[in-house]
């Protein structure tokens, strides 16, 4: 089969490699489709070796399950799915309790293997994968399908660990309306009554957040915190989702959040909010807010996005390329030119 491997830092090539054997507790999917997700980008950019043999990337995947491991029950061959992402171990304290992202046996570090970061990937024309993992997608077109394992996954879960805050005449602040941002302003649509406030660098990212249903668009600068303030009466947005993570998306959560409000940290892009224990007052942390650094997502989380995706409330904006045009599309991904999420085909 043809896989997309990264054989060296920084180099990837598509390369004919075996194609899986299965265990018993594993299914074999035929590829329909792989999202391209920043954290490609980042495993493409570490500077050694994950392990000695080529890494096949991709974590969002979606398919067709061609071979049935000997132990798995209740799956069938031909059956279309998706694969969630957090290869959990299923027997933890945490995973029993519905938080498979965070699985005990993972340590403090809490992040569970996962293809494409550990595991092969899906950006080849065949992956194996823990039959615990096999999520139905029904009839689903694929290039839908696979962003959902990670763009609705982690947008979705940062959005149900702040529902407290989304209630009628609250204000969210989505930043950031990339391959998770767009996706989360249409869950924040679908599942609650609050207004959206879109923010972000371009004007072309505002017009794809009012399509998905934000009420507001601001252009990112030094008055965006002062904009929402005042859009809210002074007090700030009740939850703000940072899909960026850089030093001024972080200020700006900081400094336009409510008290008893929510800052969501998803986008990993290094930023460091001022958070201090002094007084709460003028563009500090506000009292009783709360911050949270939002990974992945439950099992739970995945199964109701693609409920979303398939009642229609939810679809992804998504750029086709062939698999072997995999660097190209990293390569725009890394210069902003994406609009929503890219998506291979094998």
């Amino acid at each position: 089969m043809r896989a997309l491997q990264l054989t060296e830092p920084g180099v990837l090539e598509l390369r004919e490699v075996p194609i899986p054997a299965i265990g018993p507790g594993e299914l074999l999917l035929r590829v329909g489709a792989a999202g391209i997700c920043h954290s490609d980008l980042h495993v493409l950019h570490i500077p050694f070796r994950m392990r000695e043999d080529p890494l096949t990337l991709g974590h969002e995947i979606a398919g067709t399950v061609e071979a049935v491991g000997a132990d798995v029950v209740g799956r069938t061959e031909g059956e279309r799915g998706l694969v969630y992402l957090c290869w959990s171990c299923g027997v933890c304290r945490e995973c029993v309790r519905g938080n498979e992202n965070v699985c005990s046996a993972a340590g403090r570090t809490a992040m569970p293997p996962c293809p494409g970061l550990g595991p092969d990937g899906g950006m080849a024309e065949y992956i194996r994968v823990p039959a615990s993992s096999f999520v139905p997608i029904g009839d689903l077109d694929f290039t839908q399908a696979a962003p959902l394992a990670d763009a609705a996954l982690s947008s979705y879960h940062a959005i149900r660990g702040a529902r407290e805050q989304l209630r009628p005449g609250s204000v969210a602040v989505v930043i950031g309306v990339g391959g998770l941002g767009h996706v989360a302003v249409q869950i924040l649509a679908a599942t609650t009554a609050a207004r959206v406030i879109a923010v972000d660098l371009g004007a072309d990212k505002l017009a794809l957040a009012a399509r998905c249903g934000a009420d507001e668009g601001l252009i990112i600068g030094a008055e965006t915190a002062r904009e929402i303030l005042d859009r809210t009466e002074g007090r700030g947005a009740d939850a703000v989702f940072d899909f960026v993570g850089v030093d001024q998306t972080a200020t700006l959560a900081v400094e336009s959040v409510a008290p008893n409000g929510a800052y969501r940290m998803i986008g990993l892009g290094g930023g460091a909010p001022e958070l201090t224990a002094a007084p709460a007052g003028g563009p500090g942390w506000p009292w009783g807010a709360s911050v949270r650094k939002s990974y992945g997502g439950t099992k739970s989380d995945l199964i109701e996005s693609v409920a979303l995706a398939r009642s229609g409330k939810l679809r992804v904006e998504v750029e086709r390329y062939d698999l072997a045009a995999g660097r190209e599309a990293l390569d725009r991904l890394e210069r902003g030119l994406v609009t929503g999420r890219a998506v291979l085909i094998p």
